[in-house]
């Protein structure tokens, strides 16, 4: 029996590719959507993909259950109460698969989405009694669980989500032994929840223990701890969500159309016909150096759910970044559903606008210590912050402006555009993207924090 994790850091997202050596089957669980290194998996494990199981109707990207029915002919599954415009087996509760020494036991555990299910995995050399592993989706993570509030469950209330998590919970995977292995969908830093840890993996017995979310509570308290200070889904979760129960364009065709080589001239045009230009580069390039009216979130943070929660779904999107990057800038909005909108990347990257300085802007950087000495000085600036409230929760510079990046330009008009401004966040990299909101909207006073409140905190606090 096989059973190995895939770990997608930019979407902390986990899948999975279940084998067996007698049978030379392969089942992959919630894989994502650019599935050559699952089928390079099986072929060097010696064996052919047949199925595909989703956990539920993922709302944080597009799942590659399509891509895979398509290059391998596999068998989609999903939970039984789920509905989707393709063909797929529905899962249910108690119902098994036997591959070989492969067995699969379905779970329904709803609560995250009313769909959802979790996988008992059997190593039928060692027990035909005893489950080694549980793949529990969205439904329990390692330090949390699926928070029931999205909006992605359309029809239903938090309310009755939490109720049904709770009972999936507490009447069914708390009643597996210490020592099942956990295995979950996602990790630190998925939008999913809100208290996901570093460990890529867990056991029923750690979780029962270390999971605050797993505590002796009532329905009525629980539902209370897990939706208190969840930070606000990205605009794009509910299309995702939608998405992946349809019968959708496959990845290969879009990016096809999408990575296609611009002139600055054309990328100029582009904008001024209201397309939206993202810039990739690193955020401290960016502040140096940019096309106007662009918006920047870098390559190397969390990227594409940045993207899906700053950028309008429905507008066309020009790529900038460094040479050769552009095509995984591209890939990793595919991921999450954009890539469909991308008409193309500028050729050359920064290099295509060196001496065209009419098109190009810049803005000051600071360091925390540099920020210290503004704010002891006769002048001090605004500062704004745009973390998440549990960032906020743990401390702030003082006196700082709040407002969440997801919430900004809807509330643009709280600032004063005549003060001088120093945007930030916890690391830099969140501040960069509103630096490009709010410079767009005529903001012209701005300063980048550079560090951040990490910086802050362990240089500045750390030293008083």
């Amino acid at each position: 029996m096989i059973l190995e994790q895939f770990y997608l850091g930019c979407l902390s997202h986990a899948s999975y590719i279940l084998g067996d050596e007698k049978t030379k089957t392969a089942v992959i669980v919630d894989p994502q959507r650019d599935v050559d290194l699952y089928l390079e998996a099986a072929a060097e494990k010696g064996l052919k993909i047949k199925h595909v199981f989703l956990t539920h109707f993922h709302a944080d990207f597009l799942a590659g259950h399509l891509e895979l029915r398509e290059k391998t002919g596999a068998v989609i599954h999903l939970g039984a109460s789920a509905e989707a415009e393709f063909a797929f087996v529905p899962a249910k509760d108690g119902e098994v698969y036997d591959w070989g020494d492969l067995r699969v036991k379905i779970m329904e555990t709803p609560g995250h989405t009313p769909e959802g299910i979790s996988l008992l995995v059997y190593d039928l050399a060692q027990s035909a009694d005893k489950p080694k592993a549980v793949l529990t989706g969205d439904t329990l993570f390692v330090g949390d669980v699926g928070r029931p509030d999205l909006l992605a469950s359309i029809g239903y209330t938090s309310e009755q989500l939490g109720d049904m998590l709770y009972d999936s919970i507490h009447s069914k995977l708390l009643k597996l032994e210490d020592d099942v292995i956990v295995y979950p969908a996602h990790g630190k830093g998925s939008m999913c929840g809100k208290n996901l840890g570093d460990d890529p993996f867990s056991t029923i017995g750690k979780e029962r223990i270390e999971n605050y979310a797993l505590a002796d509570m009532s329905k009525e308290q629980f539902l209370d701890i897990v939706t208190e200070d969840q930070p606000e889904a990205p605009h794009y979760f509910v299309h995702d969500a939608i998405l992946n129960r349809k019968e959708h364009e496959l990845l290969g065709p879009i990016l096809a159309r999408a990575l296609k080589p611009l002139s600055l001239e054309d990328v100029c045009k582009l904008r001024g016909e209201g397309k939206q230009i993202l810039d990739a580069r690193e955020p401290a390039d960016y502040a140096r150096e940019h096309l106007k009216g662009s918006i920047n979130v870098g390559l190397e943070g969390p990227y594409a759910s940045q993207c899906g929660s700053v950028l309008d779904l429905k507008i066309p999107i020009v790529v900038i970044a460094d040479p050769d990057e552009e095509e995984e800038a591209v890939v990793r909005l595919g991921r999450i559903g954009l890539a469909n909108t991308i008409v193309g990347f500028l050729e050359g990257g920064a290099d295509a606008w060196e001496g065209k300085n009419s098109e190009i802007a810049s803005i000051p950087i600071v360091k925390s210590e540099g920020l210290k000495e503004m704010l002891d000085g006769d002048s001090p600036p605004v500062i704004l912050d745009v973390r998440v409230p549990m960032e906020r929760n743990r401390g702030a510079i003082a006196n700082t402006v709040w407002i969440p990046l997801i919430e900004l330009p809807a509330r643009m008009g709280e600032l004063d555009k005549t003060k001088h401004m120093v945007v930030s966040c916890e690391t830099g990299f969140r501040s960069a993207t509103a630096l490009g909101i709010l410079e767009n909207a005529g903001f012209d006073k701005l300063t980048y924090h550079l560090d951040g409140y990490f910086g802050w905190s362990t240089r500045i606090e750390g030293a008083d």
